[in-house]
């Protein structure tokens, strides 16, 4: 499952990192790549446990705990520390696959990647190429969104991020463990709790949603791995 999910920070929040990212000290991006994706990786990242990235990540996290819909879409169980990047002057990520398990630099904590999320800072109108390409069932996926907007997609899909030939992209990406760790299962408890909600809207006290969220826990409880 793709999913964008809208205003995860708000214009403040944007304006607020900008202005620490602005100032921060960038390093070769590929200091957290593995041994494929070193190969192909071109941009800058703020080092992990940088000030900037302490302060941002506390951000995102934050709202991330507030955003019913990427916890309906996530179901999340752990969050990697959010890690920062910049694309510029025909930087580009070639076509790879995520890591499948990520080490939580200077702790003995590992999270096993099941979805990969990409927040944006910079807008659409600021840079061009920059385009997230992820590889799904229904064939390439091209994402570029809105500062604040973010997108999450199943870590096991091969992407890349296209040459950026003017101005700068500067995202934040993480991963999330999910409770439930099947893309497939996930899908069908978004839909369901999706479905769930629109009919607490449309038919308020309805007898249907009790038991429909019945079926939505049931079935949590049996695929949740936590």
């Amino acid at each position: 499952m793709l999913l964008n999910i809208p205003d995860v920070l708000s214009a403040a929040e944007v304006a607020r990192a900008r202005e620490v990212l602005d100032q921060a000290e960038w390093v070769d991006g590929k200091i957290t790549a593995g041994y494929q994706s070193a190969k192909t990786k071109d941009n800058l990242q703020l080092p992990e446990g940088h000030p900037a990235a302490q302060e941002l990540g506390r951000m995102i996290l934050s709202a991330l705990g507030n955003n019913p819909l990427f916890i309906s879409a996530a179901l999340p169980f752990q969050i990697f520390p959010p890690l920062f990047n910049r694309y510029t002057g025909g930087q580009s990520f070639g076509t790879h696959v995520d890591n499948s398990i990520r080490q939580v630099t200077g702790t003995p904590h590992r999270i096993r990647t099941d979805i990969s999320a990409t927040l944006f800072f910079a807008g659409p109108e600021e840079y061009d190429g920059g385009e997230l390409c992820v590889e799904d069932a229904y064939g390439l996926q091209k994402v570029k969104l809105p500062a604040g907007h973010m997108v999450l997609y199943p870590a096991t899909s091969l992407h890349h991020v296209r040459p950026v030939t003017r101005g700068a992209r500067i995202c934040s990406f993480f991963w999330i463990q999910s409770m439930v760790r099947d893309d497939g299962r996930r899908s069908i408890l978004f839909d369901l709790d999706l479905g769930i909600q629109r009919l607490n809207r449309e038919l308020p006290n309805h007898p249907a949603a009790v038991q429909f969220t019945g079926v939505y826990h049931n079935l949590l409880r049996q695929w949740a791995e936590i």
